[in-house]
């Protein structure tokens, strides 16, 4: 698991895997339009750049979200953001959500079998509640950037959140209020 990971790690092993991680977000998001569009998944993982069409009645969001899309609708979707987590929240919180992985036949992680339904019912996800996000394909302003499940742990590890109307550090003690309320 992505915990197990990072505990066995020195300092000088997670700066190292840090500019790995910055390394390869250059790569991916260099050319984003450029690329083709990731092939939107329930229960994958993407990134992609958003202008809120109610931006102005909102006090933050985040142009660059990194979502796993839960459930689909006609004109967009609703997905767990975990940007609104400060990182080793965020990395505890994917961690958990393996739980819920769907493996292809080598064993290896496919995707997430997740549900909005599954998340509230659970008593030990409940980092989800600021996560959770309402999408409108319209106002998305770039390609879905799918991150492959073997490129999870360096994605969610990225410090590549924009958040408008609010600093990071102000966005995430506002999430860890709305956990612990």
């Amino acid at each position: 698991k992505l915990l197990n990971f990072f505990r066995k790690k020195s300092n000088s092993d997670l700066q190292k895997s840090a500019l790995e991680s910055v390394d390869w977000m250059k790569k991916k998001i260099s050319n984003i339009n450029k690329q083709p569009a990731g092939k939107f998944k329930i229960g994958g993982l993407f990134f992609f750049y958003y202008d809120p069409k109610g931006k102005n009645t909102l006090p933050y969001y985040d142009r660059f979200p990194l979502v796993i899309p839960l459930e689909r609708y006609t004109d967009g979707f609703l997905g767990l953001n975990l940007h609104y987590l400060p990182l080793q929240m965020r990395v505890a919180f994917l961690d958990k959500l393996m739980d819920y992985a769907v493996q292809g036949d080598a064993g290896e992680v496919m995707s997430m079998r997740i549900s909005y339904d599954i998340l509230n019912a659970s008593r030990g996800l409940k980092e989800f509640k600021p996560c959770v996000k309402r999408y409108l394909t319209s106002q998305v302003q770039s390609k879905l950037l799918a991150v492959e499940p073997n490129e999870w742990e360096a994605a969610v590890c990225l410090p590549v959140q924009k958040f408008v109307g609010a600093s990071a550090s102000y966005v995430w003690q506002e999430s860890i209020e709305q956990i612990q309320g």
